[in-house]
């Protein structure tokens, strides 16, 4: 007995010891991997390996695996087990072929599409990913199906350590294997791809972001990128007949969503939006394209401070009349400029427009021409696409399916959506630019659970920071002017919150008073709208309950990207008192 304890215990030591110097090497791995640096990343996986077979011999002895029959003691030893195959499975079925993978791609001709980029290899990867994140989800299940309550205290902590880096690692994987899906052809691999550009304006908010005033075609093939024809939403104008959408959308945002290019983003829905803004185009210039691509100032200036600054088309500059604004943009003063300060130097429309489209045929240019920190580039692409401001929906079935299961997709139904997800959208009902001057704070606060369900408040402050003087001071482009029914200087918004399928709107306050409130489905998801004017500095609060919610995970909220930083918009969620029942 005494000689089996000592042998177990050389065993615990030898698989701790391995597996703490396997998990020391994970983070330079993701290093390596991040900066293309694949000498350094292949070696780096032959010494996990090297750490995680030997973890996986000492836990499958056959005196450690006697040990897991044993009572109480043995779940310990199986659990152990369990973890040491799975981080040896890991590394040799899933991080071994996903850095061959990486070794065979040039990331930053396909990150930037800088020159003609063979795809044949990212499409030739896709079974590898495939096969690599069936090997960790499979994985995953086993570190899931062990109960932790059975185990002792040093055994328990690392597998939930294992089970949330598993979990994060297949979801990565998850993602690679439907790039390598759907970017071969997206990106022009068999043929060219033209897509419709919406350049969508903050400073007049729409559910998805914002106006989508300035429009382009963007060209990919082979992954090189290219802006042809440019134009404004307005100068599309009215549709007559409308582009169909569906019933219940139209009822809650009216027939605007398929009469005006400005307002096909009424809905939330960017696949909604983006199918109508391509039916559009078609109509007024019989092109049928690709797909839709949508971006806004914030997301320019993600890639700004990848790309380094550009400097603006000179004669672009003359031909509209641009003077007193920056000739180089950089990551910090794009927003200011585009969603501000030309409207103080550039007073007809159609030339704002114009100035927006240069500008994001700048930055694209930019981005093509294979400058700056392809790193930072991705990650600051990646953070847009979190954010909604980069948004992608396409033409082709097979690839929507894949865009749709990820935030790029922007769809309010679905896979994507959690089943406790909340919404809040913001509509400009001013007419106006004046959304730039609100700050605006969302809030999810959970009610006490009442027979068997749960409620959940959705807090919703807006501020009006513009000076006392807005009306007389900004620019009447800017304020409105009062044509829209709105003193000029305030700003009125029309605000909708989405609850879960299934809950209901159950009652709306604007500041602490009941008001009323319009009340709708769109694909089984209630919502509810209130509209709110603010006046310079004024600031009020709507909420909506939502009731009879039957999720049990966390709620979370989507918001319309403004030009705040999404952190300093959705406050962390809270949790109203509860006094127990007598």
């Amino acid at each position: 007995m005494l000689l089996s304890a000592v042998w177990l215990s050389s065993k615990a030591s030898t698989i701790n010891t391995e597996l703490t110097a396997a998990k020391q090497l994970v983070p330079a791995l993701r290093a390596n991997i991040v900066q293309d640096d694949a000498a350094a990343a292949t070696a780096i996986v032959k010494d996990l390996h090297t750490h995680t077979i030997l973890a996986r011999e000492a836990a499958t002895d056959p005196l450690w695996t006697l040990a897991g029959e044993l009572p109480w003691l043995g779940a310990n030893f199986s659990a152990t087990r369990e973890i040491a195959t799975s981080a040896d499975d890991v590394v040799s079925l899933g991080a071994a072929p996903l850095v061959r993978v990486a070794n065979t791609l040039d990331w930053k001709l396909l990150a930037t599409g800088s020159q003609k980029a063979d795809l044949r290899p990212l499409a030739e990867a896709e079974p590898t990913l495939t096969s690599a994140a069936n090997a960790v989800r499979q994985s995953s299940e086993r570190l899931n199906g062990i109960d932790a309550g059975e185990l002792v205290p040093q055994i328990a902590t690392p597998l939930l350590t294992a089970r949330e880096e598993l979990s994060a690692l297949g979801e990565q994987l998850d993602t690679a294997a439907d790039a390598a899906k759907i970017m071969p052809s997206m990106m022009g691999g068999k043929e060219p791809r033209r897509y419709l550009l919406l350049i969508q304006n903050n400073a007049e908010l729409r559910a998805t972001g914002g106006i989508p005033g300035a429009l382009a075609v963007l060209t990919v093939e082979d992954g090189r990128l290219s802006l042809g024809s440019q134009t404004s939403a307005s100068a599309l104008g009215p549709f007559s007949p409308v582009e169909d959408v569906d019933a219940e959308q139209s009822l809650i945002y009216s027939t605007r969503l398929g009469k005006f290019m400005q307002d096909v983003n009424l809905t939330p829905d960017f696949p909604t939006a983006a199918e109508t803004a391509r039916a559009m185009w078609k109509t007024r210039t019989g092109q049928q394209l690709d797909g839709v691509l949508s971006v806004d100032p914030v997301a320019l200036a993600y890639m700004l401070d990848a790309t380094g600054p550009v400097r603006l088309n000179t004669e672009m500059q003359q031909e509209i009349g641009v003077s007193g604004l920056p000739s180089e943009l950089t990551g910090k003063n794009v927003v200011s400029t585009l969603l501000s300060d030309v409207y103080s130097r550039i007073m007809e429309p159609a030339k704002q427009d114009a100035y927006f489209a240069g500008v994001a045929q700048e930055v694209f240019a930019k981005v093509s021409g294979g400058t700056g920190n392809t790193a930072q580039l991705l990650g600051g692409i990646s953070r847009a696409a979190s954010e909604h401001r980069l948004q992608l929906w396409s033409s082709d079935d097979r690839e929507q399916s894949v865009i749709a299961q990820y935030p790029l997709g922007g769809s309010v139904t679905g896979t994507s959506i959690s089943p406790a997800q909340f919404g809040v959208y913001f509509n400009d009902g001013t007419g106006a630019k004046m959304d730039f001057h609100v700050k605006r704070t969302v809030q999810l606060i959970r009610e006490c659970p009442a027979e068997g369900y749960s409620q959940v408040r959705v807090k919703v402050t807006s501020t009006n920071v513009a000076p006392k003087d807005a009306g007389i001071s900004l620019p009447e482009y800017v304020t409105g002017g009062g044509s829209f029914g709105v003193p000029a200087g305030s700003v009125q918004t029309n605000i909708v919150a989405y609850g879960p399928v299934q809950s209901n709107v159950e009652n709306a306050l604007l500041d602490t008073k009941k008001t009323g409130f319009a009340s709708n489905r769109h694909a089984g998801r209630p919502v509810g709208t209130v509209t709110v004017r603010l006046a310079p500095g004024q600031s009020r609060t709507v909420e909506f309950t939502f009731g009879k919610i039957v999720q049990h995970t966390d709620p979370v909220v989507a918001v319309t990207p403004t030009v705040q930083s999404l952190k300093d918009v959705i406050l962390e969620t809270g949790s109203a008192a509860c006094t127990p029942a007598p």
